[in-house]
């Protein structure tokens, strides 16, 4: 009864609170639908088309979308190399918990480089541009994060981290030795770094968060599951292949293979972007990027504990979306991009 009772007390706030997942992890509840979400919000960059494009779900489909602003970007990075690749949306947590939004991406532009030279002395800073409605997107910014032994910071992201306060960022790098100033040898492997921020413009000491060496690991996206138990999702850089762990003790504990090592589940994609649906409990989304193919294809799985995902219809999903993250969103923000960017 006292469950019950928390639930009805809990019940009128949770109905109230727009555009993000619902966190009843400290009462142990499992990942669930709710109805105050109505959409998907997607941010995505097109290939040889380095900006911020956004999508929105045709209904409350979660593998169904359509391109906004008639399929031109919403945001053109103006810092750095002007090429932004990799978006990723991140809802507020804390007191800026929908508040608060922002975009983090990559500073790339291929066509001004090669991807030898992006990755011996690419840009080690992560773009940013933050909302307050996830219409109107300002204070662009380029924050370097890692020090001149970093060859480039790739593919950022972040998830609140709700023991720590602060917003945990996570990006790939590889480094070289301080003898090694232009960055003409051999590197270490790829790995994925960690940073605490509660503003996105002052970010804690970098540290290593996973470290596979010698295999290069990029691409990392983090799920909860509620009851500080956590999805993770990463690419093999050194077999193609994504595959998934799980933390059923933080975002710092301990982290295992579900079916085994050598477990995947896909090869040759990249990209890896994983979000709750919206009406139905416990089944979760994975976007995985066929790079070589054509973008975005859907998973999903009921059972993300135990690592099992199945590819899902796309025939209603857009070919040729690069790698990103969507936002479950409610009506009213449904309503209101559908009219900025219509």
């Amino acid at each position: 009864m006292r469950l019950f009772s928390i639930f009805l007390t809990l019940l009128p706030t949770a109905l109230s609170v727009p555009f993000q997942t619902l966190d009843f992890t400290p009462y142990g509840f499992t990942p669930r639908a709710d109805p105050s979400l109505t959409g998907y919000l997607g941010v995505f960059f097109l290939g040889d088309k380095p900006s911020v494009y956004f999508y929105l779900s045709n209904g409350n489909n979660a593998i169904s979308m359509k391109a906004l602003n008639k399929g031109n970007p919403v945001i053109n990075p103006t810092k750095g190399t002007r090429g932004v690749r990799d978006p990723s949306i991140i809802a507020g947590g804390g007191s800026e918990a929908a508040k608060k939004w922002y975009i983090i991406g990559t500073d790339l532009e291929i066509g001004k480089t090669t991807w030898d030279a992006a990755q011996r002395t690419g840009s080690r800073g992560i773009f940013v541009w933050e909302s307050t409605d996830l219409i109107n997107w300002t204070n662009e910014r380029l924050v370097t994060v890692e020090d001149a032994t970093a060859g480039m910071v790739w593919a950022p992201s972040a998830i609140w981290d709700a023991e720590k306060g602060q917003y945990l960022v996570h990006w790939a790098s590889k480094f070289y030795p301080t003898s090694d100033p232009q960055h003409k040898g051999s590197p270490s492997a790829i790995r994925i770094r960690y940073a605490h921020t509660t503003d996105f413009k002052t970010f804690s000491a970098p540290a290593d968060y996973i470290n596979k060496s010698p295999t290069n690991i990029i691409d990392l996206d983090i799920l909860s599951l509620g009851s500080n138990a956590y999805a993770r999702f990463m690419k093999d850089e050194s077999a193609k292949t994504v595959f998934t762990e799980v933390s059923s003790n933080g975002l710092f504990g301990t982290w295992t293979r579900p079916g085994g090592a050598n477990a995947v589940i896909a090869s040759g994609v990249e990209g890896p972007a994983v979000y709750w649906d919206n009406q139905v409990e416990g089944r979760a989304h994975l976007l995985l990027d066929y790079y070589g193919s054509d973008g975005y294809r859907p998973y999903e799985s009921t059972d993300v504990k135990g690592g099992k995902w199945s590819a899902s219809d796309r025939s209603a999903f857009p070919k040729n979306l690069r790698h990103g993250s969507v936002l479950p969103v409610n009506g009213t923000m449904v309503s209101a991009l559908g009219v900025k960017w219509s």
